[in-house]
């Protein structure tokens, strides 16, 4: 059976799932019955400075999106960090830190961008024997109007800075969650590394406004005829998600930095695509307010059967396996040629490929042959761009086969080349590098 029994810098967990900052991990309630359920670790929600509470709205606080048979793809929310008093939080963190010490506990903090508040918490926040903290620079909306969240995370010197000051006033790892809603993750990354943070999570929630009320007017969720952007999670944010870790894993100033993986982790196969890309594990929280606590039993055995089906011992098998095949578009080999196949033993003659085919991309697939309805092909218009294989709705029906070297493409009518070439050597491309004589 295979180890997936995780070390995130020096945290240790019975597996690589987390539960994130959320909702979910509001309490000890919540906790207790995760860790039973099976989660490797939590992040609590997000704690704030002693004082009064923050002030959470009363009323809706989620919008969504769904798929055509009602499957959530998206959650927005509008909901702040945790409205319970601050030593209730810490009590309960020390209770369930005592009850379940094989499980990852770390605290996700958000208070004023100032020495003496960090200094203040961090001291409050070891003594529940926490394994690490979070540093909150991710939140979207209701933080950043004061100063906080995605307000600091959207400036590398705030970052760098606040990360320096945890590191001299705590013990504990730091790990720093960054936002999504900016032009460039490497910088703020950088600017966390540069600042001594043991890791990086991500992503955050972005800016988002879900839908609107066409009968109100109002934006969804709707406080009192009113809305408000807030954060965007779930599977509609993976491939963003994704795209940033790989960019963190591969960048020369922050490769080799601890990454925890967020966004739209639903299944076991989620989980591995992020760790393949340079996660040292996930968080987890939309899947778990959609399918509850239990989800985990799934993402673990699925996890563990494609490890043992493939050979791989422990995580480590294959954290960062895939991010050297993540490269820029002028580095693509444009001498690989593919075709689209139709397995016309598999094919319903729904017609989809056909029809995106002809009205969208490069009329390559036929609707009739001798007078019968028949989707099949043609070599020497198709271009290889794989549209028909993503609307067709049987999975394995069309696929991608390449062309060895040397095999006549019909639609240019060239042989394929065996030499490696791209963009950086096109001819056409004016800033192409000519070979020394």
């Amino acid at each position: 059976m295979a180890d997936i029994r995780n070390n995130f810098v020096g945290i240790k967990s019975p597996n690589p799932f987390w539960l994130a900052s959320a909702p979910p991990t509001d309490k000890a309630y919540n906790v207790e019955r995760a860790f039973k359920a099976g989660w490797g670790g939590v992040v609590w929600k997000t704690l704030g400075e002693e004082g009064p509470p923050v002030v959470n709205v009363n009323g809706p606080r989620y919008g969504a999106i769904w798929g055509a048979d009602r499957r959530l793809l998206g959650l927005n929310n509008i909901e702040l960090i945790t409205d319970r008093d601050l030593q209730t939080n810490l009590r309960e963190m020390k209770q369930v830190k005592m009850n379940w010490p094989d499980r990852a506990l770390v605290a996700s903090i958000m208070v004023p961008c100032e020495e003496q508040a960090w200094k203040a918490i961090l001291p409050l926040v070891e003594e529940t024997g926490a394994d690490g903290i979070e540093l909150n620079f991710g939140c979207p909306h209701g933080m950043s109007e004061r100063g906080m969240g995605a307000a600091v995370g959207q400036v590398p010197e705030y970052i760098e800075m606040v990360v320096r000051w945890c590191k001299q006033y705590s013990r504990m790892p730091v790990i720093t969650k960054l936002t999504p809603n900016v032009t460039d993750i490497r910088k703020p990354a950088r600017a966390a590394k540069a600042g001594g943070t043991d890791a990086v999570s991500l992503i955050n929630t972005v800016n988002s406004i879900t839908s609107v009320n066409l009968d109100t007017f109002s934006p969804e969720p709707s406080i009192d005829g009113k809305g408000s952007h807030g954060g965007y999670c779930g599977p509609a944010v993976k491939p963003m998600a994704l795209h940033m870790v790989a960019d963190i894993a591969r960048d020369a100033e922050t490769r080799g930095l601890p990454i925890s993986g967020i966004g739209g982790v639903t299944t076991w196969r989620d989980a591995a695509e992020f760790m393949a890309l340079g996660a040292g594990n996930v968080q987890v929280c939309t899947a778990a307010m959609t399918y509850g606590f239990k989800v985990v039993q799934e993402m673990i055995a699925g996890l563990e059967n494609w490890m043992d089906e493939k050979g791989h011992r422990c995580l480590d098998d294959i954290i960062g396996r895939a991010t050297p095949n993540v490269t820029d578009w002028q580095y693509l080999n444009l001498n690989y040629v593919a075709k689209a196949h139709i397995d016309q033993d598999a094919c319903i003659k729904c017609g989809r490929c056909h029809i995106a085919c002809e009205d969208t991309s490069h009329q390559a697939i036929t609707a009739m042959v001798d007078g019968v309805r028949h989707f099949e092909v043609m070599d020497d218009e198709c271009v290889g761009c794989n549209l028909c294989v993503n609307v067709c709705p049987v999975e394995g029906c069309i696929t991608m086969v390449p062309l060895e070297a040397g095999v006549l493409d019909q639609r240019t009518g060239k042989p394929v080349s065996p030499v490696y070439a791209n963009w950086t050597t096109h001819p056409n491309n004016p800033m192409a590098k000519v070979a020394a004589e």
